[in-house]
């Protein structure tokens, strides 16, 4: 389906942007490469489009082709899982769960397509898909071909893949994944939020069905699980990555929050850096639940989700992140880094 000058803000998890010179839907592998092989040859602009939920479209919209991947198709054989890219990702999860195989249950209640998940490597509560996924099924835009690339030539890191690297080339058609039955037993627990609200130590296992339903009660106690009447859900999840220092950035940084007497969140990472956490840094820069008086604020449950509040603009939902941005500089000495997407903007 083609629809030309087509509103983009309500394919969007914020609702915000212009709109699309030109909107394709496309429902199957072929008309996904027919699509972008029509745009490239003609030269266009290319946008791909999921589920919206990483997203922040600028105002003035998008002046090529938006490609809406609307591709469905889950197939289960034994433990591996292949994934259609517009597979609804939070239905999945859950269907994983029905059938009782762990390995992305603790991803439960994240908005967005099957398709965004490698290119983000997206992760929540001690576990991430780069632990499950095999292959990634994708057309190569350079080559003109598709192909299939292992979990290895994903170059998975911390938010990170190939595909983020290099955008313009990749197209992802299909995800694979390696399960595990566990005999009903979910992977064990690594994240301490998600421990203690279960009741076990981290480490351990708990039941498939209870580890994906108590992700879900915490995602949504911080308005991180959609719901159109809660503008605190209208928003790209959390808006900034969590920082990862350098050793001697690392230090830099407690000197200062040594200054005002904070004892910050610090987890290891590869290289012998540190990673802190974002939502502190903002809390503790002044930025607290709530924040703003405008059309965009942050949300009332959680500090690292910016939100439209209703009638914000992408302009004004930047002008937020920016003074974020600022003010965690200026009172610690980090760079804050968006998560989502920007198209048409930037920081």
């Amino acid at each position: 389906m083609v629809e030309l000058d087509a509103p983009l803000a309500p394919l969007t998890t914020l609702r915000l942007g212009g709109p699309a010179r030109r909107l394709v839907t496309a429902t199957t592998d072929e008309d996904v490469i027919a699509a972008v092989r029509a745009a490239d040859a003609a030269g266009e602009p290319l946008l791909v489009l999921g589920g919206g939920s990483n997203l922040v479209i600028g105002d003035t919209g998008f002046p090529g082709t938006v490609l809406r991947i609307a591709t469905s198709g889950f197939l289960l054989d034994g433990t591996g899982l292949e994934l259609a890219a517009g597979e609804v990702w939070s239905e999945a999860v859950t269907r994983t769960v029905e059938h009782g195989l762990a390995g992305i249950e603790f991803l439960a209640g994240i908005p967005g397509s099957a398709g965004a998940t490698p290119v983000q490597n997206v992760g929540a509560y001690g576990q991430e898909v780069a632990q499950s996924v095999t292959e990634v099924v994708a057309y190569d835009r350079r080559a003109g071909e598709v192909v299939t690339l292992s979990r290895a030539a994903c170059e998975f890191s911390y938010r990170h893949s190939r595909f983020k690297a290099d955008p313009d080339r990749y197209v992802v058609l299909r995800v694979r994944f390696a399960l595990e039955d566990n005999g009903g037993l979910s992977t064990p627990v690594r994240y301490a939020e998600t421990a203690r609200h279960l009741g076990v130590e981290q480490g351990e296992p708990v039941a498939l069905r209870e580890a994906h339903d108590a992700v879900l009660r915490l995602r949504a106690g911080k308005g991180m699980v959609l719901d159109p009447a809660d503008h605190d859900t209208w928003s790209a999840g959390s808006f900034f990555t969590n920082p990862v220092l350098s050793a001697e950035q690392y230090d830099a940084f407690l000197a200062l929050a040594a200054e005002r007497e904070l004892t910050a969140p610090a987890y290891p990472a590869p290289d012998g850096c540190t990673k802190t956490s974002a939502a502190w840094l903002i809390d503790k820069a002044g930025f607290g639940k709530g924040y703003g008086s405008g059309p965009a604020t942050l949300s009332t449950k959680h500090t690292l989700a910016l939100t439209n509040r209703g009638a914000a603009t992408a302009e004004d939902l930047l002008e937020l992140a920016r003074e974020i941005r600022d003010g965690v500089r200026a009172a610690f000495g980090v760079e804050l880094v968006n998560e989502p997407v920007m198209v048409g903007v930037a920081l």
